[in-house]
Parts: structure tokens; sequence; C-alpha cells
């Protein structure tokens, strides 16, 4: 399961954060759902943090946004 992330551009840091991110939440979550929605949350806001927001499409950033309001409304 993890032979895939051999093929993650390492050199590019707004790539790899985000899907570091998403192992991470997956694992200490124990939810396939949290760490995607974390990952949807950190792909536009490393792009934006580092001037190439015009590398992500629009419907990244809305369902960015919406997977933002899930964080905000999770039930902890």
């Amino acid at each position: 399961m993890l032979s895939p992330i051999a093929r993650f551009n390492f050199d590019d840091l707004t790539e790899s954060i985000p899907a570091f991110c998403v192992i991470v939440m997956m694992s200490f979550s124990y939810n396939l759902g949290v760490g995607m929605t974390a990952g949807f949350v950190v792909y536009p806001l490393m792009k934006l943090v580092s001037g190439r927001a015009r590398e992500v499409q629009p419907g990244a950033w809305v369902l960015g946004l919406l997977s933002l309001l899930f964080f905000v409304f999770y039930p902890y």
C-alpha cells in the first residue's frame, strides 16, 4: 500500500506536504474521509501561500472551502 509514495514529487513542497498530511491524518484518525478532507484543505492553502494559486482549479477551491467547513463543524 505504501509503494505509490515513492512516485511523489518530493522536490515540490506544495505537492508533497498535502500528500503527507493525508497519510498522517488517515493513519492517526483511522478514517479515510478525514484524511482526504485534510488534503482537500491543505492543497489549495499550500499553493496560495507559495504564490502559485493560479495552478489550482476552481473546483479544488470549492472543494477546499467545503472541506474546511467540515473541520469547522466536525463534532469532536
